[in-house]
C-alpha cells in the first residue's frame, strides 16, 4: 500500500481507478515523474525486446526505424545509442527531422516525399541489419529486401491499416493483400531472419518481462534512457490527444490523465 508502481494491462487503462493483478505492477524507480512512468512500459519493453532478444544488435551496425517520432521510435532511438557506433535510419514527416537528428538518428528519411528504401540504399549500398517494421502491407516486403544478409526484420503492428479517423475498408484490403509472405525454404537462400512481435501476448511470460523491465531500470537510473513526453491531456480532452496522433504530430508519446495538471488549473482561476 502507497507504492508507487507502473502498470503493464492490455486494456483498461483510461479510468481514474484500475484493478490489475500484482504481477502487473513494477515499483517506479526514484525520481521517476507518473508521466514517464506511463509512458515507459509498453514502447521501450517492445523496442528493447525488438532490438535486443530478436535483432542481436551490436556494436556498428545499422538500424532502420519507421515511426522514429512516436513512442517506440523515440524509446528504440534512446536503445540504439546505448550500443557502440550504432547508424540509425529513421522516417518521418520533415518538421520532425531537426529533433530526430539531436535525438542520435543519422539518417532522418521523409516517407511523404521520398523512396526511403532507395534513400537508405544510396547511402548504404548493402542496406541494414535490423528493420523495425510498425507498418506492414508491402512496406513488410521492402524491409525484408532492406537486410543484409544475416540481417533481421522484426515486425510488430499494421500501421499502414489506419489512415484517419475512420476506417478505411480499401486501405485494410490493400495491406491485407500486399502483406508480405515468405515460406521456410525461401528463407534459406537470403540468409535473413523474419521475426513476429506482439507485447499483448506476454500476458503470462511474467519471468521474461520482468528481467526487461529490471534492465530499462536500471538504464533509467544511469540517465541511459528518458521517456519523451509529446504532450499531457486530461481526459475529458480525450479526442483532442487521439487527434494530436491521428494527424502525426508527436514527437514522443502522447499521455492521458485523469484530471488536467494543476498549474493549468490555477490559471484558469485566476
Amino acid at each position: 500500500v502507497g507504492d508507487k508502481v507502473m502498470v503493464l494491462a492490455r486494456s483498461g487503462l483510461w479510468q481514474e481507478v484500475v484493478n490489475v493483478p500484482a504481477s502487473q505492477t513494477f515499483l517506479m524507480p526514484e525520481g521517476m515523474s507518473f508521466e514517464e512512468a506511463a509512458a515507459l512500459l509498453v514502447n521501450y519493453i517492445t523496442a528493447y525486446m525488438i532490438l535486443f532478444d530478436f535483432g542481436n544488435l551490436r556494436p556498428n551496425q545499422s538500424v532502420l526505424i519507421h515511426m522514429a517520432a512516436g513512442g517506440v521510435g523515440t524509446a528504440a532511438i534512446q536503445l540504439c545509442k546505448t550500443v557502440e557506433n550504432v547508424t540509425i535510419f529513421g522516417t518521418a514527416s520533415a518538421s520532425k527531422h531537426e529533433a530526430l537528428k539531436e535525438s542520435g538518428v543519422a539518417h532522418p528519411i521523409d516517407y511523404r516525399t521520398m523512396d526511403y528504401a532507395e534513400e537508405v540504399r544510396k547511402i548504404s549500398p548493402k542496406g541494414v541489419d535490423i528493420v523495425l517494421d510498425p507498418l506492414g502491407g508491402s512496406d513488410t516486403s521492402k524491409a525484408f529486401h532492406l537486410l543484409k544478409p544475416m540481417g533481421k526484420l522484426i515486425t510488430y503492428g499494421v500501421a499502414n491499416l489506419l489512415t484517419g479517423q475512420k476506417k478505411n475498408l480499401m486501405a485494410m484490403a490493400k495491406t491485407w493483400w500486399n502483406q508480405f509472405s515468405i515460406n521456410a525454404l525461401q528463407l534459406l537462400h537470403h540468409n535473413k531472419a523474419v521475426c513476429g512481435y506482439h507485447l499483448g501476448y506476454m500476458d503470462e511470460e511474467h519471468e521474461l518481462v520482468g528481467g526487461v523491465v529490471a534492465k530499462l531500470i536500471n538504464l533509467y537510473s544511469q540517465g541511459k534512457i528518458k521517456p519523451k513526453i509529446d504532450s499531457v491531456w486530461p481526459f475529458d480532452q480525450v479526442a483532442d490527444a487521439m487527434r494530436q496522433m491521428q494527424e502525426k504530430k508527436n514527437v514522443g508519446k502522447v499521455i492521458l490523465v485523469p484530471e488536467a495538471p494543476k498549474e493549468e488549473s490555477k490559471k484558469e482561476e485566476n
